[in-house]
C-alpha cells in the first residue's frame, strides 16, 4: 500500500505537466546559497519541463526571485524541523510534494539524515563532492599542493550531471536588471554617478580589509566625485561603523538597515561595480553579472570560491611571497601566528586603480 501511495505522489509532477520534480538542498550560508543561482538558472533554461523546489531558509528566498518556475520550501531548522524527529517530519512534507530526485548541494549532517529518509522511500539522492582531501592539501602548511581546484559552481553542476541532467555553465545567461523600487530611489536620491557597492565585512576577521585602509579608499574615491558609494553590512556594530563613515563623505550612502533584503538585492543588481571581501556580498553581486572586485586575506581563489564569471584579475591578493602559507584555511577561520595582518600588504592605491579600470 505504502509503495503505491509513493508512486502516486511521485506522479504529482507528471500531473502538473512536468517530467520530473527535483528537490535542491542548500540551507546556508548566504554566499554558498547565492552560488547556486547561476547553476539553477542554467538548469532551468536547459530543462523547462523539470520542476525545481529549493529547500533553504526563509531569509534566503529573495535570492531566487528571478528564476521562473522555481519554488522555495522553507526549512525551519530551529523550530518544527529541529532534530531528527523534525527532519523526519520535514522529509514527509517534502515527499508529499511529489519529489522524484534530490540534489543535495550542502552535504551536511541535516541533509545526510534527510538522505536516509528519502532512501527508505526509494528516492534518489546525489550529494555534492566537496573535495575535502584536495582542499586539505591546498591549505596545509607543509607539502602544500598550491593549485586551482574545481569551482564550487561546477561542483554544484556536477550533482545535476550525476542525476542525469547535464548543466553547461558556459551557456549561462544573466537576467535583465530589475527595476528599482520607490524605496531604493529614495535612498539613492536618483544619483546619476557610477554606482559602487562596498561590502567591507566578512564572517572572519582574517578576511576583512583593515578599516582605516578601507576608509582611505573611500576618502580618495569621494574626492574623485565619480562614484556614488553604497555601503553594505549587517548587525548593530557594523551599522554603527557604516553610519559613521556615511556622515563624513558626500558620495557615501549607508544601506545597512535601510532597505529590505529583497530591495538590497535589487540595488546590488543595479551596481556598476562591487568591492567586497571574500564573502557573501561578492557572490550576491556576481550572480547578477556585476563586475566584482574581491579582497583576499588568508583564503585564496584556488579553493574554488571565486565569484561566478569573474576573471582572476578581479581578485586582489596580499603579498604571497611574504605569506607563503596562504591559503591557511578554506573559510578564513585558521590564522597562523604572524598572519594576522596579511591584508595590510594590499595598498589602497591598488584597489582604487582596479575600480577605476572597470
Amino acid at each position: 500500500m505504502s509503495k503505491n501511495k509513493n508512486i502516486v505522489k511521485n506522479n504529482k509532477a507528471l500531473s502538473e505537466g512536468f517530467d520530473a520534480h527535483i528537490l535542491v538542498i542548500r540551507l546556508s550560508a548566504m554566499g554558498d546559497v547565492a552560488m547556486t543561482v547561476p547553476v539553477l538558472r542554467t538548469f532551468r533554461a536547459a530543462y523547462p519541463n523539470v520542476k525545481i523546489t529549493v529547500l533553504t531558509r526563509k531569509f534566503f528566498e529573495p535570492i531566487f526571485s528571478d528564476i521562473d518556475n522555481l519554488e522555495i520550501y522553507q526549512a525551519d531548522v530551529e523550530g518544527k524541523h529541529k532534530g531528527i524527529f523534525g527532519l523526519s517530519k520535514l522529509s514527509k512534507e517534502l515527499r508529499e510534494l511529489g519529489i522524484t530526485a534530490v540534489a543535495d548541494l550542502h552535504n551536511v549532517l541535516r541533509s545526510n539524515i534527510l538522505k536516509k529518509f528519502f532512501a527508505l522511500r526509494g528516492i534518489k539522492v546525489i550529494q555534492i563532492d566537496k573535495g575535502r582531501a584536495e582542499k586539505k592539501a591546498l591549505t596545509r602548511s607543509e607539502n602544500k599542493e598550491f593549485k586551482q581546484l574545481k569551482a564550487t559552481h561546477q561542483r554544484y553542476a556536477d550533482v545535476f550531471n550525476r542525476l542525469g541532467y547535464p548543466v553547461d555553465l558556459e551557456k549561462h545567461v544573466f537576467q535583465e536588471k530589475t527595476p528599482l523600487t520607490p524605496e531604493i530611489l529614495k535612498l539613492t536620491e536618483n544619483s546619476t554617478k557610477k554606482w559602487l557597492g562596498i561590502a567591507p565585512f566578512a564572517q572572519y576577521e582574517s578576511k576583512v580589509y583593515p578599516l582605516e585602509l578601507m576608509v582611505e579608499v573611500i576618502e580618495k574615491l569621494d574626492k574623485e566625485d565619480t562614484y556614488e558609494m553604497f555601503l553594505f553590512g549587517g548587525g548593530k556594530k557594523e551599522k554603527d561603523i557604516l553610519n559613521n563613515i556615511d556622515s563624513k563623505y558626500k558620495n557615501v550612502i549607508n544601506v545597512a538597515g535601510k532597505l529590505s533584503f529583497e530591495d538590497e538585492l535589487k540595488l546590488i543588481g543595479n551596481l556598476d561595480v562591487m568591492l567586497s571581501m571574500d564573502s557573501g556580498n561578492a557572490h550576491l553581486a556576481a550572480m547578477y553579472g556585476v563586475p566584482t572586485i574581491t579582497l583576499w586575506g588568508v583564503t585564496h581563489p584556488f579553493a574554488g570560491f571565486m565569484p561566478f564569471g569573474q576573471p582572476m584579475e578581479h581578485a586582489i591578493l596580499p603579498n604571497l611571497a611574504k605569506y607563503d602559507q596562504i591559503p591557511t584555511s578554506i573559510y578564513g577561520n585558521k590564522v597562523p601566528a604572524g598572519y594576522e595582518e596579511v591584508m595590510h600588504t594590499i595598498k589602497p592605491e591598488v584597489i582604487i586603480t582596479s575600480i577605476n579600470n572597470l
